[in-house]
């Protein structure tokens, strides 16, 4: 059984910067965060595999967005930086058992835990 808890998220200027983090509690191969907006669908945003480090990220993120992982302390941050309304939404922390290959398109299907939640809301 794996365990989350968010922490971060809140109000932010256009091109401004927001840090979420992770808690991770118990066995997981990959860490992640996916972001839905209000009538939208859940979508992918990064992914941290556990053991190396390997970085998965959604193409409208490179550039602006770093994921990384602290197996010392359990955690897992998602810097936002440069961020636009369209980045406004509850950014959820996800966990999954598996360790996927670097090419892999992840999706919510690959995690099997789910944090709560937390709003980011960006405004213009």
């Amino acid at each position: 059984q794996v365990q989350l808890e968010e922490s971060g998220g809140g109000l932010v200027q256009a091109g401004g910067s927001l840090r979420l983090s992770c808690a991770v509690s118990g066995r997981a191969g990959t860490v992640g965060w996916f972001r839905q907006a209000p009538g939208n669908e859940r979508e992918f945003v990064a992914a941290v595999r556990r053991f190396d480090g390997q970085v998965y990220l959604r193409q409208s993120v490179k550039g602006r967005f770093t994921i990384a992982r602290d197996n010392a302390k359990n955690t897992v941050t998602l810097q936002m930086s440069s961020l636009t309304p369209e980045d406004t939404g509850a950014y959820f922390c996800a966990a999954g058992s598996r360790s996927f290959i670097a090419s892999m398109k992840l999706e919510a299907s690959h995690f099997d835990y789910w944090g709560q939640g937390t709003q980011v809301t960006v405004s213009s």
